[in-house]
């Protein structure tokens, strides 16, 4: 079974070397050494959010100061593409259920976005405080999935934005995909885009959207802007499943799952 993960506040774990010692403290600490009553010889990991990992042997415990011994130092690689989850905001939580389970398949960025049929809509102090807790559910999911990465949440864009994004992204190389019930062509046979030789990223992202779906409008602006559409499968999808399925599929085109 593999260890379980805390996060390390201090910023990336370059540093450290096998046989160091690290200090983990504060919330993170407190959770392991208080609330889950962790004990010296288990293991644990520390992650950076950035894909470094300490794997770790656990020296001794004082309350929330949790001593330990690193074992092994890991910056795990993800591969050539960067998934991101274009995400429309939709009610009864159902957005924030999407996102989580995105990051538990493995999404790397999330976009959240304000559809045109958005029932829900992000303003003044609601959308720092909705965009706050967002952070905080991949943040949380990644530990559950036991990820060294956690997934960055964008800046909320409206569909005029949305369609200059997906313009600029198109333009540099990458591939963004619109699920739609209407499309003919399945997600399971899209090409791929090549694999830069310089060891750039190039963005794959998936654009699912709210309870009522994409306006005529909106879709005409996005496939015109260089996005295509694609059918998922045979069954209509929710918005909270649509994503992660669709990351599902694409985590195993891509190699990423192995």
């Amino acid at each position: 079974m593999s260890a379980p993960v805390f996060i390390s506040e201090g910023g990336k774990l370059t540093s450290y070397k096998a046989g160091d010692r690290f200090h983990l403290c504060g919330t993170e600490g407190r959770h392991a050494g208080v609330v889950q009553r962790r004990q010296p010889g288990e293991a644990i990991d520390i992650v950076d959010g950035t894909g470094g990992r300490l794997r770790c042997v656990i020296e001794s415990v004082d309350q929330s100061d949790v001593f330990l011994t690193v074992v092994e130092v890991l910056q795990e690689d993800f591969g050539p593409y960067e998934f991101i989850l274009v995400q429309a905001l939709a009610k009864g939580d159902r957005d924030e259920m999407a996102i989580e389970a995105a990051t538990e398949v493995g999404v790397d960025v999330v976009l959240p976005w304000q559809a045109e049929r958005s029932i829900v809509i992000w303003r003044g102090s609601r959308a720092a405080k909705s965009q706050a807790r967002w952070v905080a559910t991949v943040r949380a999911a990644a530990k559950q999935a036991r990820r060294s990465e956690i997934p960055a949440v964008a800046e909320p864009v409206d569909s005029k934005q949305l369609t200059t994004w997906i313009k600029d992204t198109t333009a540099a190389g990458g591939l963004v995909v619109i699920l739609h019930e209407d499309a003919t062509a399945p997600l399971g046979e899209i090409e791929l885009p090549a694999v830069p030789t310089d060891g750039s990223k190039v963005r794959i992202a998936l654009v699912v959207g709210p309870e009522g779906g994409m306006s005529e409008r909106e879709v005409e602006n996005f496939t015109a802007a260089g996005a295509q559409l694609r059918l998922l499968g045979p069954h209509v999808l929710r918005t909270s499943t649509a994503g992660p399925v669709g990351l599902s599929l694409l985590s195993h085109l891509s190699g990423r799952w192995g």
